[in-house]
């Protein structure tokens, strides 16, 4: 046949963006003369993210539902009816050979018209808690790629596959030496360095909570690289010392992985599967701000297997300064978190995605 055309859609986050970039950039890695094209929402995140990874994308005017009665949820209607009939066209225009949603409520019309139109579909969700638009696709796509096991509570189990989620490809394939990634950051390599991620943005919560523990911290003899979110790097630099590096955004993650002994993370779905193949002892403080409190879900899975700890935000107070100590004491501990959480590991879930995309196309 002649060049592959893909439509990828989904948007919103960056838990669902870089999902479907992962992909693309697979796709075209394997048929460079392939033809892309995203669809998302207008406004939103993907359409300033999408061209910057060198793709196109067009915008559809379309929100989600709001949790209670707004102005916005009743122009929802309206935004669904411009948004199927403007996803009608762009398929009719860019004739796909199969549609790819990773999420977010921007790939709803998109696979419902394409669905309905024979055109090969595929979800990937991303979290242990499936979000709603996928949930209502479930009976309209081909195939679904998961992360998680016990997915048939919410998808058809002859539709789904374990994939895992796409991760990038410098965490499988370029960890760095512990001293040089050490040294990268000006930090002492007799430590023990524990890293902090708050995600681009930043964590509130997890910010007040290590300015708080400064003390804990210098205590127990443990150096940081603190991710604080661009956010919020006004308000925390002034905290940056020798043994403490305060970054809005770290640029090198396969340096900060290395150097780190133990991690305290949000839980979104695409941190969960970078840190299962990094391997290191994790803390997670999942984000109480998400649909679902998917977080929480990604962690407590993780948490089952023996894989990782887990503190609410609600609970900080009373229980971060024990748990975090004993961990960071119990070396047997963090020897038994790291092995569990690397058995997780899925690292070629974007080749795996890949295949099944490439199997539909070619049947």
């Amino acid at each position: 046949m002649g060049n592959y055309r893909f439509i990828l859609s989904g948007g919103g986050t960056g838990g669902h963006i870089y999902p479907a970039i992962a992909i693309a950039d697979e796709l075209k890695r394997r048929h460079p003369d392939a033809e892309f094209l995203f669809v998302g929402a207008q406004d939103r995140m993907e359409m300033e993210k999408v061209p910057q990874a060198g793709y196109q994308i067009e915008g559809l005017w379309i929100t989600g539902l709001q949790r209670k009665l707004t102005l916005k949820n009743l122009m929802f209607p309206f935004k669904l009816i411009s948004s199927l009939l403007k996803a009608g066209k762009i398929l009719k225009k860019f004739r796909p050979d199969a549609v790819i949603g990773t999420g977010g409520f921007a790939s709803g019309p998109t696979l419902r018209v394409a669905s309905g139109r024979g055109i090969p579909c595929v979800l990937q969700e991303q979290n242990s808690y499936a979000g709603i638009t996928n949930k209502l696709l479930k009976d309209k796509v081909d195939k679904i790629c998961v992360a998680y096991d016990t997915m048939d509570r919410f998808f058809p189990a002859d539709k789904i596959v374990k994939t895992g989620n796409p991760v990038r490809g410098d965490l499988v394939e370029n960890f760095k030496d512990k001293s040089e990634a050490l040294y990268h950051f000006g930090l002492d390599t007799q430590k023990s360095t524990l890293l902090i991620l708050g995600g681009s943005l930043g964590a509130r919560r997890i910010n007040q909570l290590i300015a708080k523990n400064l003390d804990l911290f210098k205590k127990l003899d443990i150096q940081l690289i603190w991710q604080c979110g661009k956010l919020y790097i006004g308000e925390y630099k002034k905290y940056a010392s020798e043994t403490v590096k305060v970054l809005d955004f770290v640029n090198r993650m396969d340096y900060a992985y290395s150097a780190a002994d133990t991690i305290i993370s949000r839980a979104g779905a695409g941190s969960v599967s970078e840190l299962c193949i990094v391997g290191k002892p994790v803390l997670f403080i999942p984000s109480p701000n998400v649909a679902e409190d998917h977080q929480t879900k990604n962690a407590q899975a993780l948490v089952a297997e023996n894989a990782a700890l887990i503190i609410k935000e609600t609970d900080l107070e009373g229980q971060f300064e024990t748990i975090f100590t004993d961990l960071h004491k119990n070396k047997d501990k963090q020897k038994a978190l790291a092995a569990n959480i690397k058995k997780l590991a899925l690292p070629n879930a974007t080749s795996d995605i890949v295949d099944e995309i490439l199997k539909l196309v070619n049947k």
